[in-house]
């Protein structure tokens, strides 16, 4: 080998010994989960799911990230937000459907892996299928509304029946 290309071989030999391989990013990412301080979710969902902040404050102005863990079966009832959402899916399957009423007919799935990101305003409602663990980013302030007023656990005991 001449003397030019020596240094530019061990340069790229010790680049390619330094980047962290597939597995290690994974096993970084499973540690950085589990190093989640997980907790009930807020009120602004139903009871049974579990939350963990990721980064940034979904309250304030900015970016951020939570992670929710879900029951099989867990329902969000139809509900809309002021700014996009976007869902990725860690574990299990995220069964979500696109208006202001629950469809099963109209029901897609995300399997972990996948995700998706929906418009400000668009109507949409999501159940686990299976523990399912999903990250849910965006900009804040987050906000959710439901749809349908009674289906808000904000409002459960405070809503007068006729």
């Amino acid at each position: 080998m001449s003397s030019r290309i020596l240094p530019l071989v061990a340069v790229v030999a010790l680049a390619l010994t330094a980047a962290p391989s597939h597995a290690q990013k994974v096993e970084k990412a499973a540690a950085k989960a589990a190093k989640l301080s997980w907790g009930p979710a807020p009120p602004f969902l139903p009871a049974g799911a579990k939350f963990a902040l990721v980064s940034g404050d979904p309250g304030k102005s900015g970016p951020f990230e939570i992670r929710l863990d879900l029951p099989n079966g867990y329902l969000i009832p139809p509900h809309t937000h002021p700014t996009a959402e976007t869902v990725a899916v860690k574990s299990g399957h995220f069964v979500y459907g696109m208006g202001d009423k629950v469809d099963k007919k109209a029901e897609k799935t995300m399997a972990a892996g996948q995700g998706g990101t929906l418009p400000p305003n668009m109507a949409h409602w999501a159940h686990a299928k299976g523990h399912t663990v999903v990250a849910v980013s965006g900009n804040g302030p987050f906000a959710i509304t439901y749809v349908n007023p009674t289906d808000d656990p904000r409002n459960k005991g405070k809503m007068k029946t006729k």
